[in-house]
């Protein structure tokens, strides 16, 4: 139990930090135009969510493989779900383009 913890505890930090180096340094560019307004163009750059949820998957394929989902998935899952909410909480790939 304690064991699934930590390792819940350092997915969230793994997952945490891809989400936050996918939103500074997107590779793929992969972008939504959420609105305007007079400030500029607000904007969501999708590549740290995209990569977040690649790496989700992968750790729940090593884990199916290593027959390990019915105990250490719940735990990466609600890691990935933490992660996820606290990267939009901290507006994470959000953008604000200036107009011009």
């Amino acid at each position: 139990m304690i064991k699934n913890v930590i390792f819940a505890i350092l997915q969230f930090v793994v997952f945490i930090l891809v989400f936050l180096a996918g939103s500074l340094l997107p590779p793929f560019h992969l972008e939504h135009i959420l609105g305007t307004t007079p400030d500029g163009t607000r904007v969501f750059v999708m590549d740290g969510a995209v990569l977040m949820t690649a790496l989700f998957l992968v750790i729940l394929g090593i884990e199916a493989a290593r027959k390990r989902i019915a105990t250490a998935g719940l735990w990466t899952s609600i890691a990935f779900a933490l992660a996820a909410v606290a990267g939009f909480a901290a507006k994470f790939g959000f953008l604000t383009r200036p107009l011009g």
